[in-house]
This record gives C-alpha cells, structure tokens and sequence, in this order.
C-alpha cells in the first residue's frame, strides 16, 4: 500500500509540473501571436499595401534552427513540424495565405501544401496544373503548390513545361514521402472489378496489383482524389490514393502502403511572384538552351564544375521552337545572390542561347 501511495504521489507532482509547463507555453505562445501581428502593422506602416508577409528564407532559417537546437527527447522531425503549426497561425493572424493546389480535396499535393505552409493556410483546389499557374499569376492565390518529380516515375513534364512562358518564380520546395493505400467500399480483394488512380500512382503500384488484382481494370483518372470520389459511388471498385482521401470520401482502407519502392518520395514545388532572400542552404532553378552542336551543353555548364557549384538536376525537355530543339532544366546548390554564385549565372547568361533564372529558394526543411 505505501508503495502505491508513493506512486500515485510521484504522478501527481508530474502532472501537475505538466499542467503549469502548458500555462507557460500558453503565455509564450499568445506573447509570440502578439509579436506577428505588431510585425504586421509595422510592415503595413512602412510599406503601405503591398506588404510581404511570408519570408520563406525566416521560415527556413527558424525551422533550421528549431532542429538544430532539439536535444530530445522528441524527434527534430516533430519539433520543427510543432513549430510550423505555432508559425502558420501566427502569420495567419497578420494575414492568412492562400495557396492553390491540384484537386480535389484530399490529393497528395494538398497534403504536400499544408506540410509547407502549416495547417492555418487556406487552400483552394484547381482542376489542372495549368490553373494552379493562372491562380497564382492573377493574384487570386498567394502561392501554388506543384508536384515536380517522383523518385521511382521521374519528372512531372508538363509542370516544367508551364515555366517556359509563365513569368512565375519558385519560392519553396517540398519533399513528400508518398504512401498509397487500397481504399474501398467492399469489403475485400475478391470483390473489386476496377481499380482508380492517377497514371502515376498506378505505375508505382504496378507490382502489387499484378500481384494481386491482376484482374481489375485499371483506370487513369486526374487525380487520387477523383479516384476516391468515384471509388465511393460503386461497391466492386477501389482507389489508390492517401489516407486523406479515405477520411473525406468515407472508404475503407483495405490494404496500407501498396507502393512497389517503400522510399517512395515525390518533390513539389512552391510558385509565387518572387523568389526569397538567402537562407544559407539554398537551391537555384534555372531554364537553359544551348547551340545544337557537340559539346554544346558540356560547354554551357563547364563554368558550375569550374567554380565548384554542385548540379542537382537537370532535365531536357522539348522547346516547342523547332524540331529537335531542347531546353534544359538546372538545379543547383546556392542562391542566385551568393557570391560564388552570381558570377557564374552571369557567365551562363552569356553563353545561353535562352537563360532564366526560375527561382532561388530555401532546401526543404521537414
């Protein structure tokens, strides 16, 4: 009997440690909400109207530093994601962001926004990547989140594409760790007749439905929302899709994780009207052409190896000039504005048959 006694002494001295430790992030938290919104009013004073809320480098350097100073026991993973939502809210009380992304409801690229900007930003799902551009370009939305590459199916074309003529800048990027689930009405596999997912998640997921529905139909549709959506109004179909899209269309998940590569990753990236200040780990994307001759490319980008810039990326894609004409998409280490940096891009502008700069930005944080 003492010993209990003894313990249930001991717990309640934690937990009522626990109950004054969250009266005192209470108070700092509020004391933080209070320091956003007078930066708020003293942006707005200084700048009248056409203020710059969002600082995605500050951002950047604060989750950075979140990380870096964790000593546990909580992962600096979930730290600096606690600290996204404490950021987000706050900014949200200066002024609430919207950011557009591929709908429906529930796709990955939502989920990819809502990681970037914390759960306060406000979302509007667009039917195509094209109206993700046009929302942002009008200024309806303050950002765009687009998906860019996946680790096993490769580059999202048509989004690199959209860059050639739009005047939009890369300001963030985001990097998704992509689980598909089997999510249903029917009760099990023998019942489903066709499956639903965008093209992309169906490829990532071929081996297991080889395996085992090799018999259903598999349909591309727009998006693994949609697939969801449609998967709901019949009982022998299924969807490939998150477990967001399970929860908002009221599907069983039948089977988790069916992704044939379990480090399955897609990068998405944030547009907006202007690129962000250097943060200290930072990310330049560019859009090049070259003479068609050989050693033409090799040529253009000597300068980067020369000056010890790291190339991250680089893609070809079809320049719609003439034929076999390309452009080549560049990513590499730095932002445009460092000193090892900008003499080499004014090098390449120099030699480029077509240079632009889309965007220097923060390295993914979380």
């Amino acid at each position: 009997m003492t010993t209990g006694s003894n313990d249930d002494s001991e717990l309640e001295i934690v937990r009522n440690r626990i109950d004054a430790i969250d009266q005192e992030l209470l108070q700092l938290i509020s004391e933080r909400a209070r320091c956003a919104q007078r930066v708020g009013h003293i942006k707005t004073e200084a700048t009248g109207s056409a203020v710059q809320f969002y600082r995605p480098e500050r951002e950047a350097a604060v989750l950075r530093g979140v990380k870096d100073a964790n000593q546990g026991p909580l992962d600096s993973e979930e730290v600096a994601r606690l600290f996204r939502e404490i950021m987000s809210a706050c900014l949200a009380l200066e002024r609430p962001l919207k950011a557009a992304f591929l709908g429906p409801e529930g796709t990955f690229t939502q989920a990819a926004a809502i990681k970037h900007f914390g759960h306060s930003v406000i979302t509007k799902a667009m039917g195509t990547t094209d109206e993700i551009f046009r929302e942002v370009e009008s200024g309806a939305c303050d950002f765009g989140v687009v998906p860019v590459e996946n680790s096993t199916e490769g580059v999202v074309s048509h989004t690199l594409d959209l860059f050639m003529s739009s005047s939009l800048m890369i300001t963030g990027e985001v990097s998704l760790r992509i689980h598909h689930h089997l999510l249903s009405r029917a009760a099990d596999l023998g019942a489903i007749r066709t499956v639903y997912s965008h093209q992309q998640s169906l490829a990532q997921c071929r081996a297991w439905l080889d395996r085992y529905l090799p018999s259903a139909e598999r349909v591309a549709v727009g998006s693994n929302a949609e697939a969801a959506r449609l998967a709901a109004k019949e009982s022998d179909a299924a969807a490939v899709a998150g477990i967001q899209a399970a929860e908002i269309y009221h599907l069983e998940v039948l089977v988790e994780r069916i992704e044939d590569e379990p480090c399955n990753t897609t990068r998405f990236l944030v547009i907006g009207k202007q690129d962000s200040l250097p943060s200290g780990q930072d990310k330049t994307s560019l859009l090049l052409s070259c003479k068609n001759k050989a050693g033409g490319l090799h040529s253009l980008l000597e300068p980067l190896a020369a000056n010890g810039l790291s190339m991250t990326r680089i893609e070809s894609r079809p320049s719609r000039r003439g034929v076999w004409d390309y452009v080549f998409f560049v990513d590499i280490l730095g932002h445009r504005q460092e000193a090892q940096v900008a003499p080499v891009l004014n090098q390449l502008e120099k030699d480029a048959l077509l240079f632009k700069v889309l965007g220097s930005y923060p390295l993914a944080v979380l």
